[in-house]
């Protein structure tokens, strides 16, 4: 199909034969395109928009077919939401808060104290009426119910907003792991020492406290002295090492106090050379082993993280490391790598691989993503090579067997090694009833919102079938057939109509009529040619209106469509030939025309029948000829002096007036034939018309005379003012303060600005208005006094003009009041 100007082109080119008055219903039809072809599916990439009987590309591929069921909805199967059988709970990421949820599973992987949390006392948790949300307080319930969803949520992952929320964490912003680590601890053990149970009141420290001490031993009389300390995890250097021994042997290095960092030796009661180093005298069950990787950097001024490989064993024992208590267990099992992913401190991504405690598998947790490690062994293979930019030529060294290898391992968890024992209890947590009532609650929530979900999918999808079949019944019938009724259908409404994901609301055609009340031509493009059967089932569905039937194309339309379009056409014949004929002598009667407007009138016919053919206004309202009109004189003056060509927008206003009638500026106007007059009267019916006996406006001849008499006025105030006061006017033989004219006892001060509005008066009288007052109040100072002294007079710092009058008076006078000043006129 041609394109759409081709189209609408098309639709009128009969206009250049046929006038308004000769127009029959062939004609309407072709302006309507009637009698297109309509498009055939294949033959068009997209809708053809001029031609109202093409149906191919408005949205209709979609339902033409067989179709998959799941194109009727947009809502994801809610079962992807479900924990999948043997598997853990995962945590949702909140922004920035992958470094919490790494140790909230670390945690609860840790048996003994879920076990313990589940005995902390909860009576809101255990008081709960279950017809309501229940909402954790302190630290503990919020662990407490953490904890039971982690273990017996039916959910693929839980939001642990309420966790953080009370802990009173950004999630917007990324903290310190390892201070988050510590501070956490030693809250939930400053919570759990106020429990009753005295079982609970020294879990932490049962878990992971561990004992040392500072040793500090005087190098001149030998006293030995030492601090005991207690520990949670031990903070390893990690800095130009290659394996965890080699970290924790620095730790427990000697170190030498000497020069400024001497000891104070309280035997020898003075400051003397000293060694001291750190003495392990007890081991947690739990060793938390903090890798520091992120250090001070001294040059920058900001933490940087180290990404040094650092070696560390699957078994680790620290009997070499302990001093005394030979016989408590050394030997640990590593239970929990920490993941710091990428190369600096202040961003990046935190994960963690636990140890599962019951079946010895390995586990990494990543948020909301849990995935099982493979044959029961840590790989951490993957986690070195993502999103590494470290420009380093260090090569990931070859790890022995039992050992791993990792530049991002921030922290290690070990766990002290136990016996083989077939008690089941031991690996075993049990949710409390308190607590699984609360999870079940939470369950059946879950259980209800997948329901909900599978409901709206599968009403989606039997809504679906139904429009799918509603729309190959109808699109078979919507082409309109030569010769039988139709009606006109908006284009878009019939887009929206195929198109599932918008609802389909009531057929509106009242965008599309013209000012006759049928249907526009122009809109033609926009709207689509339907059978009448199509079109009466479509409005019994959905309603709305008015119809656009067969009747409704508007003979008005198209009749003064036809009018403007025969005089675009002939518009440049008319311009040459009016062109001609101004040039001849008048011999007939004649009409008054604005040279403006004569030069300008092709561009102000080519925009008014623009005009016409849109059935639009200008923007200011006015239609040609009818213009407000406004007497006042103001406007007059700005009327004849300001106005400009291309401020016109009527054909003729160049002449007339702000009271309406002929201008009295005869320079602007031009005397034509009534032959030419006639021409442009086809153009613009509605311009103002005056033929050569029209008088000029009588108010504007009176406003007129009225300003010459004032300006002689003026002109001769002004030459008898400056006649009076010529001195002043020149600026010449001025009187000063310094030095008074002979005989002169009194000077009268004046504004300087009075004098400057007067000498402009006297230079243009016509321009300016005459000085009525001298305005002395300019020199008043609030109190009705004279604001200036006579010294800063004499200074210059007030600029003024004085006059020198004989008064006989002394000049101590300028001290006075407002008494002693005088109007010049």
């Amino acid at each position: 199909m041609a394109p759409r100007i081709q189209l609408e082109k098309a639709a009128w080119r009969w206009v250049e034969t046929v006038k308004p008055e000769e127009i029959r219903q062939e004609h309407i039809e072709l302006a309507y395109r009637i009698n297109l072809p309509a498009c055939k599916r294949g033959t068009c990439r997209r809708n053809c928009k001029g031609n109202p009987n093409c149906l191919v590309g408005i949205g209709e591929q979609a339902w033409l077919g067989e179709i998959d069921e799941n194109a009727f909805h947009n809502i994801d199967d809610p079962n992807s939401e479900r924990r999948d059988k043997n598997t853990f709970v995962g945590l949702t990421n909140l922004g920035a808060t992958c470094y919490v949820n790494t140790f909230l599973q670390v945690w609860f992987h840790n048996l003994e104290l879920r076990r313990s949390l589940y005995q902390c006392h909860n009576s809101r948790a255990q008081e709960h009426n279950i017809e309501s949300d229940y909402e954790p307080q302190s630290i503990c319930e919020h662990l407490q119910y953490l904890f039971a969803l982690l273990q017996n949520s039916n959910r693929k992952y839980i939001d642990p907003s309420g966790l953080v929320k009370a802990l009173g964490l950004d999630t917007g912003q990324q903290q310190d792991a390892q201070e988050f680590s510590k501070l956490f601890l030693t809250l939930l053990e400053d919570t759990l020492s106020k429990q009753k149970n005295s079982n609970l009141q020294n879990v932490i420290q049962q878990q992971f406290c561990g004992q040392f001490s500072y040793v500090t031993m005087c190098n001149q009389c030998g006293r030995s002295s030492a601090l005991p300390s207690r520990f949670y995890e031990l903070e390893l250097n990690i800095q130009g090492h290659k394996n965890l021994t080699e970290c924790v042997t620095e730790f427990l290095k000697e170190e030498k106090l000497d020069g400024e960092n001497r000891y104070f030796c309280e035997s020898c009661q003075s400051k003397q050379c000293a060694t001291r180093r750190i003495r392990l005298h007890s081991l947690p069950t739990t060793l938390n082993l903090q890798l520091m990787r992120f250090v001070f950097d001294r040059q920058t001024g900001h933490k940087k993280k180290l990404n040094t490989f650092i070696s560390f064993p699957e078994q680790l024992d620290m009997g070499p490391f302990l001093e005394g208590k030979q016989d408590q267990k050394c030997v640990y099992e590593l239970s929990a790598v920490l993941i710091h992913r990428g190369i600096s401190a202040y961003s990046g991504h935190y994960i963690a691989h636990v140890k599962d405690a019951r079946t010895g598998d390995w586990y990494k947790f990543n948020d909301e993503e849990i995935e099982k490690m493979e044959g029961k062994k840590l790989q951490l293979g993957i986690e070195e090579d993502i999103a590494e930019t470290v420009k380093s030529q260090t090569r990931k060294p070859k790890c022995s067997k039992g050992y791993h290898c990792s530049r991002n391992a921030y922290m290690l968890v070990y766990k002290v090694q136990e016996e083989e024992s077939s008690d089941p209890s031991r690996t075993s947590v049990e949710v409390p009833a308190f607590l699984q009532r609360l999870v079940d609650q939470d369950n059946y929530k879950f259980e209800e919102w997948c329901c909900e979900m599978a409901d709206m999918r599968k009403q989606s999808v039997d809504k679906g079938k139904a429009k799918h079949e509603e729309v190959k019944e109808l699109y078979e019938l919507l082409p309109a057939r030569d010769g039988e009724p139709y009606e006109f259908i908006p284009l878009e409404w019939l887009k929206k109509w195929l198109d599932d994901s918008t609802a389909t609301k009531e057929i509106d055609t009242s965008l599309f009529l013209c000012s006759h009340g049928k249907l526009h031509p122009d809109k033609v493009g926009e709207c689509k040619r339907v059978s009448l059967q199509a079109a009466q089932l479509l409005y019994e569905r959905y309603s709305g209106g008015p119809r656009l039937e067969g009747s409704s194309l508007c003979r008005e339309c198209v009749s003064e469509r036809c009018r403007v379009l025969r005089l675009k056409n002939q518009l440049n014949e008319d311009y040459k030939e009016v062109s001609n004929l101004i040039k001849r002598t008048l011999s007939d009667e004649g009409y008054w025309v604005g040279k403006a407007s004569l030069r300008r009138w092709r561009q102000l016919a080519l925009e008014q029948l623009d005009e016409d053919e849109h059935e639009t206004k200008h923007s200011n309202g006015q239609t040609n000829g009818d213009g407000p009109h406004n007497n006042s004189k103001a406007e007059f003056e700005t009327d004849l002096s300001e106005g400009t060509e291309d401020d016109m927008k009527t054909f003729n206003e160049d002449i007339v007036c702000s009271h309406g009638g002929l201008s009295i500026l005869d320079s602007e106007r031009k005397l034509v034939s009534s032959e030419v007059w006639a021409k442009l009267r086809e153009y613009f019916p509605k311009a103002p018309e005056f033929n050569q006996n029209q008088e000029s406006c009588q108010q504007c001849l009176t406003l007129e005379q009225e300003e010459k008499d004032n300006e002689a006025v003026s002109k001769m105030m002004a030459l008898e003012q400056k006649n009076q006061l010529l001195n002043l006017f020149h600026e010449k033989n001025r009187p000063t303060l310094t030095k008074w004219p002979q005989g002169t006892d009194v000077l009268y001060i004046v504004p300087l600005f009075f004098v400057e509005e007067w000498r402009k008066f006297i230079r243009r009288p016509t321009k300016s208005s005459p000085v009525s007052n001298v305005g002395n109040t300019l020199l008043l100072c609030p109190h009705g006094g004279f604001m200036f002294t006579y010294d800063s007079l004499i200074s210059g710092d007030a600029q003024h003009s004085a006059l020198a009058q004989r008064m006989g008076r002394d000049q101590q006078t300028l001290h006075g009041g407002p008494g002693n000043l005088h109007p010049l006129l």
